[in-house]
């Protein structure tokens, strides 16, 4: 029982990391299309924050894979990994109570 809780801490570990990727995200495409301005103190905050989380996980992915056509798919690349631990995690859990 306790693995099967430990396992499910886990699992929402990475759903949070996955909201955490798709808000950077969201709000870097606010950037770029200027609804909202870096000079505001609260995004250039947030920005910060949320790239301090995401950028360590991404970097080892950006250096094995280099954007393609000015594209960045590392986060695509992370988010797509970090389904399929999830999912291995999902698999576990449901193995472990039996």
């Amino acid at each position: 029982m306790l693995l099967y809780s430990l396992l499910g801490a886990i699992g929402y570990l990475i759903w949070i990391i996955r909201m955490v990727i798709i808000c950077q995200f969201v709000l870097y495409l606010l950037i770029a299309f200027n609804v909202v301005e870096m000079r505001n103190r609260f995004i250039q905050g947030l920005w910060d924050a949320l790239n301090a989380i995401v950028e360590p996980m991404v970097a080892p992915i950006r250096r094995v894979m280099p954007p393609v056509g000015g594209m960045d798919f590392s986060y695509m690349v992370l988010i797509f990994g970090l389904s399929l631990v999830s999912r291995v995690i999902g698999f576990a859990a449901v193995s472990a109570l039996a």
